[in-house]
């Protein structure tokens, strides 16, 4: 199983010492998410600092950016780390893209799927020449002159995951991606019973092998040094199931394991703003459904009890106060244990 961590992102200057640090702890990828910072900027420089570790967004908000730059800069990244980034894309939700990125909302699915393709199109243009061809109800390219093309990289091309939560998403994760990254609000059933047959239905299309595809996160990795750190990161984790939960597009999860009414009453209590209240709801026992749970000398056989067979990479949850590093032998143990990912097909 591989294994992510993430870098500073709020101060650039941050970031050298960090990526050297990841990379000589063994870890396997730096993973960088969109929310109050760019996400590919610390990869830039991440990629200067290393020479081993994959750098991937997990995720960069796809209809907020052009096909087109997003293309660039994933071009720049690959190049510029030999061939270690992998780009993951994710939708974020209607009120988010319309009130805060100012970009029309469609659904979803099939507007990514477009944005997969173009960028394909555009990356083959780039670097095998092929003629700028692509038009579909989203996206068009069909402009492109040698002033503009960048330099060839002799690399393979960028893996592309995408976040997935619904049944829509799924398919198309398993038809047009090289890998999905799961949401954190995830049980093992779930995984089993919902997620999976869905990926399959989007394997059958491709005829993508499973070795070839990557399956990242679906769960929370509660871990430390020592109980005390544990504990507090379990509370975290508490919260966010609780805050997870009040969502609506969520419930599917709760229902599965006879919850639903839970769902119900976390979202009421969000509706009244008790939002110092709604991880009370949350017994232990519903915080493990979610979540691999132990210090370091234990959390590998909690993660290949909870995620094993399923997830082929994991990160763990960096709570406000509490700090999960994992050390060399730790992340060592955890690379043990047996995944079904053996690498990606990116060949042209």
């Amino acid at each position: 199983m591989r294994v992510a961590t993430t870098v500073p992102k709020n101060n650039l200057q941050l970031v050298p010492d960090a990526a050297r640090h990841v990379e000589s702890s063994g870890f396997d990828s730096i993973r960088m998410m969109e929310n109050s910072n760019n996400p590919f900027l610390s990869l830039a420089v991440a990629a200067t600092m290393t020479e081993r570790v994959e750098l991937m967004t997990g995720i960069a908000i796809a209809f907020a950016r052009t096909p087109m730059a997003v293309a660039g800069m994933s071009h720049d990244l690959q190049l510029a780390s030999g061939g270690r980034f992998k780009l993951g894309l994710g939708t974020q939700v209607k009120g988010h893209n319309e009130r805060r990125f100012s970009v029309p909302w469609t659904p979803p699915a099939p507007r990514m799927r477009e944005y997969i393709e173009v960028l394909r199109a555009i990356w083959r243009c780039w670097e095998k020449g092929t003629a700028a061809d692509y038009a579909g109800e989203h996206y068009r390219f069909s402009l492109m002159m040698p002033h503009f093309v960048p330099e060839v990289t002799n690399l393979p091309m960028v893996p592309v995951t995408i976040a997935a939560v619904g049944p829509a998403m799924l398919r198309l994760a398993g038809s047009h991606c090289d890998g999905v990254q799961l949401h954190p609000f995830c049980t093992r059933k779930y995984v089993e019973e919902a997620v999976l047959p869905k990926l399959a239905e989007g394997w059958a299309k491709s005829s993508l092998p499973r070795e070839n595809f990557e399956i990242s996160g679906g769960g929370f990795v509660v871990t430390g040094p020592d109980e005390e750190t544990v504990a507090k990161i379990f509370e975290y984790v508490r919260f966010r199931v609780a805050f997870y939960g009040s969502t609506r597009a969520y419930w599917p999860v709760f229902e599965l394991h006879g919850l639903h009414d839970l769902g119900q009453k976390l979202n009421a209590m969000v509706r009244a703003e008790q939002w110092d209240r709604i991880a009370q709801e949350i017994s232990d026992d519903v915080v493990h459904l979610f979540a691999a749970v132990g210090t370091h000398d234990t959390i590998a056989k909690a993660i290949e009890a909870r995620f094993g067979g399923l997830s082929d990479a994991m990160d763990a949850i960096h709570a406000p106060d509490a700090d999960p590093w994992l050390t060399p032998d730790v992340i060592q143990d955890i690379q043990r244990i047996p995944s079904l990912f053996t690498g990606f097909n990116t060949q042209w």
